[in-house]
């Protein structure tokens, strides 16, 4: 998968916070970062600290954009943006949120919600309870399934996530969209 990354450090981050393009002739995908005023901030300030990317495997290419903390490694409230090609594991929305869950269990004990779904996405959240103070207490994911390529939006709280926050990033990840 290609990455390609639409930040301004000039304040032009109008535009698209960031966009993926998977493999050649693949969709991509794309969602309005200014409906999350913090994050909005954080690509208006041009903060290149908050920014964490990792392509070393290019199935499974990472974002992470710390919205609150010192830096992208060390945060409290983040975006995780992912693009995977599918697998013989994950191969659609419904794979990628049970390996979630999966996942999930291990660390400690979570509560899933399925929050909306349509053809060729999954919207849920995810709060954990039981945790380290230093682990995620709770999670939104939408889930994106193209013809060649899966993308997950995640954002992420340590601590509980306030009605006013949810709803803002329920926003962002409903403006989620693929485009070829």
């Amino acid at each position: 998968m290609k990455f390609i990354r639409a930040l301004s450090t000039i304040g032009l981050s109008a535009l698209m916070a960031l966009v993926f393009a998977a493999p050649a002739s693949a969709e991509r995908l794309h969602f309005d970062h200014r409906l999350y005023p913090p994050l909005k901030a954080i690509f208006d300030q041009g903060r290149q600290d908050m920014i964490y990317f990792n392509n070393s495997d290019p199935k499974y290419v990472v974002d992470r954009i710390a919205v609150q903390g010192k830096s992208a490694d060390d945060w409290t409230e983040a975006l995780a943006i992912i693009a995977r090609s599918p697998s013989r594991v994950v191969k659609n929305a419904d794979d990628w949120m049970a390996e979630i869950r999966a996942q999930s269990a291990k660390a400690c004990p979570s509560q899933f919600e399925i929050l909306a779904r349509d053809t060729n996405s999954i919207t849920f959240s995810r709060r954990s309870t039981g945790c380290a103070a230093d682990k995620v207490q709770f999670a939104l994911y939408r889930i994106v399934a193209g013809k060649r390529s899966l993308f997950l939006l995640n954002p992420t709280l340590r601590g509980d996530m306030n009605e006013a926050m949810r709803r803002q990033w329920m926003e962002l990840l409903q403006s989620a969209r693929l485009e070829k």
